[in-house]
C-alpha cells in the first residue's frame, strides 16, 4: 500500500492517498464563492490531489470566523459552487465540503488584519462591523475576545437544523464528501471540551453530555446526506492542555462517531484557547501522524493524517506503515499545486510524465528527452 492506492469508502473511490486540506482564503463577499475559489481549488485538481476540499464553509452567517468566509446558509450560494465541483470532478479528483461554525472565535479579522477581534477600527477602515458571537456558553476564546452568548436549547436545535441544510446544499452543489469542522477551538470542539464547555445540563458536564452535540449534528446530517457518500469529522485530538480532552476521549468519542455515520477521522490537534497553560507541543515533521495511528487502531476507523507534511517519502510512509488512510497537504500545496504529482516522480510512480494532465505532460516530457538527449539533463 503506497500514497498512490486508491481508496474506497462507501461508493466514492479516491484515486490517490493525497487530500488537499481546507485552507481560509478570507476573500468571500456574504459567504458566497467567487473567481479566486475556482482559481485556488481548481489548480489542486489539475495537480493531481486525489480529495480537494474547500475552506471551512459556514452553515450559518454568525457562524462565520472573519468576513471573508466562505458560507452555505442560503440557496443562492450553491451556483457558484457548482461551476467549481464540476471541474474537479472532471478533473478526475474527488470535490469535498468542510462544514463550519467558529462559535466564540466568531467575529475575527482576518490573519493579515491581526487575527484579533472586529472592532469599530474595522468599521472605518473596511466597512465591517463586529457581530455576536454564540457559545457552549459565555467563557471568551481568550483574554480579549468579546463575550459569547450561552447558546440556549433552541439555539442548538437550530444549529442542527443548519448543518442539515447545508449538508443538502452541498449535495446540490455536487460534493461527494462532507467534513465536519469540530477541531481547532470552532463550535463543536467548544462543546466536547473541557476547557471551553461549563455547561450543566444535557449539553455539558460528563463526557456523554459533551459530545451529544457532535453526535446529533452527524445524525441530522445523515438523514439529507446519502448513504452511499462519505463523512468525515475533523478533530482535535487533544488540547495539549491538562485537564482538557485527550487521545483517549478521542478513541472513545471516535467510536461514537463511527456508529453515528462516520466513515473517516481527520486528526488535528490544539486550538481551544483560553488562559490554562498549554504543553509543549512536540512540533516536528507529521507530529500529528502518531495521533491518527493511535485512533485508526483502538478505534477501528478510518483517519487522515495533517500537520507540517510536506515531503513525499514520509507521506508516503504514513500510509505504507498504515499509521493513516489519507494524508492532508495544506501550505505545501499552496507554494507547489503539482506537489503530488512530483511525489509521483519522487517516489518513482511516474517516470514519464504519464499521471500530469496530456496538456502539460505531454510538452514536459517532450522537454525531459530532449534536455537528455543534449546532454544538460542526467
Amino acid at each position: 500500500m503506497h500514497l498512490f492506492n486508491s481508496l474506497q469508502i462507501r461508493d466514492v473511490s479516491i484515486p490517490n492517498r493525497i487530500v488537499v486540506s481546507p485552507m481560509s482564503q478570507y476573500i468571500s463577499k456574504n459567504g458566497y464563492a467567487n473567481d479566486w475559489h475556482f482559481a485556488h481549488l481548481s489548480r489542486f485538481a489539475l495537480g493531481g490531489a486525489g480529495l480537494v476540499f474547500t475552506e471551512a464553509t459556514a452553515v450559518e452567517e454568525r457562524g462565520r470566523r472573519t468576513h471573508g468566509d466562505l458560507g452555505l446558509w442560503e440557496n443562492g450560494q450553491i451556483e457558484e459552487l457548482v461551476r467549481l465541483t464540476s471541474f474537479i470532478k472532471q478533473q478526475g479528483s474527488i470535490a469535498g465540503i468542510q462544514l463550519a461554525h467558529a462559535g466564540r472565535k466568531a467575529s475575527e479579522r482576518r490573519p493579515w488584519h491581526g487575527e484579533t477581534p472586529v472592532d469599530e477600527e474595522d468599521i472605518e477602515l473596511r466597512d465591517e462591523a463586529p457581530w455576536q458571537s454564540i457559545g457552549p456558553g459565555n467563557k471568551p476564546y481568550a483574554e480579549g475576545w468579546h463575550q459569547p452568548l450561552q447558546m440556549t436549547i433552541n439555539d442548538i436545535e437550530q444549529l442542527k437544523q443548519n448543518f442539515k441544510d447545508a449538508a443538502r446544499r452541498s449535495l446540490d452543489a455536487g460534493f461527494d464528501v462532507i467534513e465536519i469542522y469540530a477541531a481547532h477551538g470552532f463550535l463543536l470542539h467548544q462543546f466536547y471540551s473541557p476547557i471551553a464547555n461549563t455547561r450543566s445540563d444535557e449539553y455539558g458536564g460528563s463526557f456523554d453530555n459533551r459530545i451529544r452535540l457532535s453526535i446529533e449534528v452527524v445524525e441530522e446530517i445523515r438523514l439529507v446526506w446519502p448513504e452511499n457518500k462519505p463523512l468525515f469529522f475533523r478533530l482535535s485530538a487533544t488540547d495539549w492542555i491538562e485537564g482538557g480532552w485527550e487521545i483517549n476521549d478521542t478513541i472513545e468519542f471516535a467510536k461514537k462517531l463511527k456508529e453515528a455515520g462516520v466513515d473517516l477521522i481527520d486528526c488535528s490537534s490544539g486550538g481551544i484557547g483560553g488562559s490554562e497553560k498549554q504543553q509543549k507541543i512536540p512540533l516536528g515533521p507529521a507530529f500529528q501522524a502518531p495521533l491518527a495511528k493511535e485512533v485508526r487502531e483502538k478505534a477501528d476507523i478510518l483517519t487522515m493524517a495533517v500537520g507540517l507534511i510536506w515531503q513525499a517519502q514520509s507521506a508516503n510512509e504514513i500510509i505504507e506503515k498504515e499509521s493513516a488512510d489519507l494524508v492532508a497537504i495544506a501550505r505545501e500545496v499552496l507554494s507547489n499545486p503539482n506537489w503530488p504529482l512530483h511525489a509521483a516522480q519522487e517516489l518513482g510512480i511516474d517516470n514519464d510524465f504519464s499521471l500530469w494532465k496530456p496538456q502539460f505532460g505531454w510538452w514536459l516530457n517532450k522537454r525531459e528527452r530532449l534536455l537528455r538527449r543534449l546532454g544538460l539533463k542526467d
